[in-house]
C-alpha cells in the first residue's frame, strides 16, 4: 500500500480519519506545515517523502505532471479527484480501491483519476 499526502485544498478531516482507521498512512498539508505553498512545492514535498499526492486541483497538477515528465523529473504519483463530486465515503472507497491494486512503484510518475475507480 502506498503512502498518501493530501494537499490543503483536498484535506477533509473525516476523509483523513476514515483512511487512517483503515490503516492508510496519510499526512495532510496542515500537519506537514505546507499551507499556502505552490503546487510544485506540494509535489516536491510529497515526492521527497515517497507519498502519492491527493488533490482536487486536477488541471494544475496534471500540467505539472506533464512538465515533470518533459523535464525528466520524477514524482511519487498523483491521485486526482473532482472537487465536491464525491462524498467522503465514496472518496475513501475509491482511494482504497486504487491502493489495493497499485503499489508505490506502480504510482511512480503516474496520474490516476478517482473517477476511473468507481
Amino acid at each position: 500500500m502506498f503512502r498518501l499526502y493530501i494537499d490543503e485544498d483536498s484535506a477533509d478531516r473525516n476523509l483523513v480519519q476514515a483512511l487512517r482507521a483503515r490503516g492508510v498512512d496519510v499526512i495532510t498539508a496542515q500537519e506537514a506545515d505546507m499551507i499556502e505553498r505552490t503546487d510544485d512545492e506540494h509535489l516536491q514535498f510529497a515526492t521527497s517523502r515517497n507519498r502519492v499526492l491527493y488533490s482536487f486541483n486536477r488541471g494544475d497538477f496534471f500540467r505539472l505532471h506533464s512538465q515533470y515528465l518533459a523535464e525528466g523529473k520524477d514524482h511519487a504519483g498523483m491521485l486526482l479527484a473532482r472537487q465536491q463530486h464525491y462524498s467522503v465515503g465514496e472518496q475513501m472507497r475509491r482511494v482504497l480501491k486504487v491502493m489495493a491494486l497499485k503499489s508505490a512503484a506502480d504510482m511512480r510518475n503516474c496520474v490516476e483519476f478517482l473517477s476511473a475507480w468507481g
